[in-house]
């Protein structure tokens, strides 16, 4: 027997783990590669152990790591996680023989970038579900039965490969051999997608199935649609019936499938998902980030709206973060995100013409009391980097909101260590569930711009630091409420919170505004207008740094010696360059470059910082994915990207799109041409929107130069603006 004969099983985890025990169980040459050290070493110590229930049992393979081995390669069973495919295709590759072939033993769609590492035709298919973990190194728990079909891609017949090894794979289990394994993949994307929701919270699987079955059905569905638009027959597998959830099924038929699925759930070892064991347990990247990017992809490109689905994937990306946030809330919120109880402001009346022109003339009465309500408010310096003076700012705004609203319901000051603190402040009115007033009392100013740029008035135009973001957004909205309550109005319940470090980045306060924002009903963002228009969409910022380490050498002297760190981020910055999608909405710009120590001496480092704008959740995902992918050209250079989404992508959804109507509506007998846009630069309410709750943003100034010495604000618009506000509350406050 060559050493292509035998079974190379790549990840040595749940699944690749069971299948080496079965198919050496069996007698076959299984060799076990695995990037843990630990793992490995306790198989070669012990054997491959598969635990069931009390009794275990265990055979012996080889087991190296990816270092120790540089044999010619003839089945390879690839079963890594999905974000390690590009890592381990590059070991993979070049040890592949001629006539050998990889099957995808893994969660998700990795079939095509296989294919396009290695060659359409030395890629196999295949779907699994197989319930097992690994409890310890060297020790695979059991979870039950499962279902294995291998296939080739895209619907080829059955191949004399496919029945090899499905005969071989019959020592775990049920392995069948089928040429739609595309069908059993976007049925188990549904199936996972449920399960994906469930990592949201801390309890049994089919105990969250059955409790919420409004997130469950929507996430599925969408993924079905998506399968509809691609033309995929969906194939049922285990107990899971995917017919059952798509849009098109009636009540009784998804109820009675649902009761099937959760007592066979019931009926497995694990109570609990994978991905909750990931964040739960091992803290660690869930892998469904990157399982669920062809399908918002393929969605992108059909028109095939996923707002559950992508609500679920943003929080989990939170809990990678802190998996203490796991709440069964989640799904609560998730419920009403998928019964579309976020999304009805269409049937929502906005007040009458009498009503409207009231709180207009009002407002119009008090212009000059605003005016010098931003003048003291701009006079308190607030910059992002000075803590000093944005809490001198901060307790001035304490002192202002006082007095102009009253002391509110509840007040909570939460200090942050490197940054402004978050204030929210609750005020009472009617409803359930408050509107978010969100805004920033941080600037872009240096201390002591004042100096040598006041606050100045020149008729209907007012300019100084900070006037247009976002300083007079702010007294608009408390100018609204005032004249609410002074025209005796209902106004809704209002929860106003700011923060000191929007100008960089949010990092301290994202949380809680996602917290806050859960617990809203809808959420006004105070950020400038785009030229008069509000803003209901708005681009997803990626911050990221790339990385190249070389080798150094002396240039002159021995030139062969050294690897160009430098000659290596110029192939990769064309490649990024590449990644740009201007019709998309998508721009990557590679801003600094810095790399290298002397002219004579090979650059043994290099950096190369980018700014990357996205218009669509699927363009984000499509752009993450091909940073993960990066490769060096030169194989003795090694590339890393840092950095991350500084914040999520505000796309127009349908009830970000009901709340502009609502907007449009309350400012027509205003007298106001109320329009929106699209814009390029991002807030706070990315965040909201990506949490699910619905958002109008710019209600802000109206004016130009944001970040610049032509900053500007007009007295008109404010007057205007805060007559909007009070109207959209009103008619919340109704509703």
């Amino acid at each position: 027997m060559s050493s292509t004969d035998i079974y190379t099983v790549v990840g040595g985890g749940a699944i690749g783990g069971t299948l080496a025990f079965s198919l050496a169980r069996a007698g076959h040459r299984v060799r076990l590669v695995d990037t843990d050290a630990a793992h490995v070493a306790a198989v070669r110590a012990h054997g491959l152990t598969v635990a069931r229930g009390e009794h275990r049992e265990s055979v012996r393979v080889e087991a190296v790591t990816p270092e120790e081995c540089d044999a010619t390669l003839g089945r390879v069973l690839l079963a890594v996680k999905a974000q390690a495919t590009g890592a381990a295709l590059d070991w993979i590759e070049p040890r592949l023989a001629p006539d050998g072939w990889v099957v995808s033993l893994q969660n998700g769609f990795n079939e095509e970038p296989i294919a396009q590492r290695i060659g359409a035709g030395r890629t196999v298919a295949a779907f699994v579900n197989i319930f097992a973990d690994v409890v310890e190194p060297g020790v695979i728990m059991d979870g039950g039965a499962g279902a294995l079909v291998i296939g080739e891609r895209h619907g080829a017949p059955v191949s004399d490969r496919v029945r090899s090894l499905v005969d071989d794979l019959r020592s775990w289990g049920p392995a069948v051999a089928d040429d739609n394994v595309e069908g059993y993949l976007w049925a188990k994307a549904g199936f996972g997608a449920m399960l994906a929701a469930t990592a949201l919270a801390d309890a049994p699987m089919a105990e969250l199935i059955d409790r919420h079955p409004a997130t469950m059905a929507a996430v599925a569905a969408e993924v079905f649609s998506v399968a509809d638009a691609l033309g995929v027959t969906l194939e049922a597998f285990d107990a899971f019936e995917p017919h059952a959830f798509r849009r098109d099924a009636s009540e009784e038929t998804r109820r009675a499938a649902t009761a099937r699925l959760t007592a066979w759930l019931r009926t497995q070892a694990k109570d609990r998902s994978g991905i909750w064991r990931d964040l739960a347990v091992r803290r660690r990247p869930v892998e469904v980030t990157t399982h669920y990017a062809e399908v918002f992809a393929e969605a992108g490109r059909h028109g095939v709206a996923t707002p559950v689905l992508r609500a679920v994937i943003t929080q989990l990306r939170e809990l990678e973060r802190d998996p203490g946030l796991m709440t069964e809330a989640r799904l609560d919120a998730l419920d009403g995100l998928a019964a579309g109880g976020r999304s009805t402001f269409g049937d929502v009346a906005a007040p009458g013409a009498e009503q409207a022109a009231a709180v207009r003339d009002w407002l119009a009465a008090h212009r000059e009391e605003m005016v010098a309500d931003l003048a003291e408010y701009t006079s308190q310096e607030s910059a992002s980097d000075d803590l000093e003076a944005l809490d001198a700012c901060l307790t001035w705004v304490r002192h202002w909101l006082d007095g102009a609203l009253g002391a509110p319901a509840d007040e909570e000051i939460r200090p942050r260590a490197e940054a402004g603190d978050l204030m929210v402040r609750r005020y009472p009115g009617t409803g359930a569930r408050p509107v978010l007033l969100l805004g920033h009392y941080d600037t872009v100013w240096p201390t002591g711009t004042l100096a040598h740029w006041p606050f100045r008035r020149d008729g209907d135009r007012i300019t100084g630091p900070g006037v247009f973001d976002m300083k007079a957004g702010l007294v608009q909205a408390v100018w609204a409420l005032k004249a609410l309550d002074a025209l005796g109005l209902a106004r809704p319940a209002c929860t106003l919170l700011l923060n000191g470090d929007e100008e960089t980045g949010s990092l301290a306060s994202s949380d809680a505004i996602v917290a806050e924002a859960r617990e809203s009903r809808a959420a006004l963002v105070f950020e400038a207008a785009a030229d008069g228009a509000v803003k209901t969409a708005r681009k997803g910022v990626g911050l990221f740094t790339v990385t190249v380490t070389g080798r150094e050498a002396h240039a002159g002297l021995d030139p062969e010696a050294g690897a160009s760190a430098t000659e290596e981020l110029a192939h990769q910055i064309l490649r990024l360059a590449a990644l740009r999608d201007p019709a998309a909405g998508t721009s990557l710009n590679t801003g600094v470059i810095e790399g290298g120590t002397r002219s004579n001496v090979t650059a043994g480092r290099a950096t190369a910082r980018l700014d990357v704008r996205v218009a669509t959740a699927a363009e984000q995902e499509r752009i993450g994915a091909a940073l993960a992918a990066l490769r060096p050209v030169d194989p003795r250079t090694a590339v890393e990207v840092s950095g991350g989404w500084n914040r999520p992508v505000f796309e127009r959804t349908a009830p970000v799109a009901e709340l502009a109507d609502l907007a449009r509506r309350c400012a027509a007998p205003l007298g106001l041409d109320l329009r929106e846009a699209a814009v390029g630069g991002a807030s706070d309410g990315n965040f909201v929107v990506a949490a699910g709750v619905p958002v109008l943003d710019g209600v802000g100034a109206v004016g130009s130069g944001a970040h610049a010495r032509s900053e500007n604000t007009s007295v008109n618009g404010m007057v205007e603006r805060a007559a909007l506000t009070a109207t959209v509350l009103a008619a919340l406050a109704g509703s």
